[in-house]
């Protein structure tokens, strides 16, 4: 519905991905990959204010569309591109990029551990993984959480469950930053 009508939010709203990106050091990034971008709408002021060039993805077309039209219209290209691209098998080589930033995008995937698994792999050494995802404060009842993979999509999980998700890599297992 989103892609449809040309709009896009996320939990926190531009405050909390402004810090979100404080937090990955976008000032000294080169090269930042958005991933679920939805309809671009503050990649280009990433790209004025901090000089890095912008990559955005999402996996709808219908948002690439959008996104692409806003980057013509503002006359940010190619600082600015933008591609049709799933988190789960993203394709870019290894180590492409300084930050790479998703905002609401996990709790749509089934498999999140393989999505961060993609988003670390094309993160520089050094670089910065930034995630900002809703979770459930305590488990929900199985009727609500029916309820809410039907609105969602796979699944929106409790604190612990993402707690048990993310596990940085071992020393030495490629110098990545995640920021708390």
């Amino acid at each position: 519905m989103q892609a449809y009508v040309g709009i896009t939010k996320h939990i926190g709203g531009f405050e909390a991905t402004d810090e979100l990106l404080s937090l990955c050091r976008i000032e000294d990034a080169r090269e930042v990959l958005n991933v679920g971008c939805g309809i671009g709408v503050r990649l280009r002021l990433y790209r004025q204010k901090h000089g890095c060039h912008v990559v955005g993805v999402d996996v709808s077309e219908k948002m690439i569309e959008w996104s692409r039209r806003r980057a013509r219209e503002e006359r940010v290209e190619p600082q600015v591109e933008f591609r049709t691209a799933d988190v789960l098998d993203l394709p870019f080589e290894a180590d492409r990029f300084d930050v790479v930033f998703a905002e609401s995008v996990l709790i749509f995937v089934e498999d999140k551990a393989q999505a961060i698994r993609e988003c670390v792999r094309v993160t520089k050494p050094g670089g910065y993984v930034g995630l900002s995802e809703g979770f459930w404060t305590v488990q929900p009842s199985p009727e609500l959480l029916a309820r809410v993979r039907v609105a969602v999509g796979p699944c929106v999980p409790t604190l612990e469950a993402w707690q048990a998700l993310w596990k940085p890599p071992a020393a030495g297992a490629g110098g990545k930053n995640f920021p708390g």
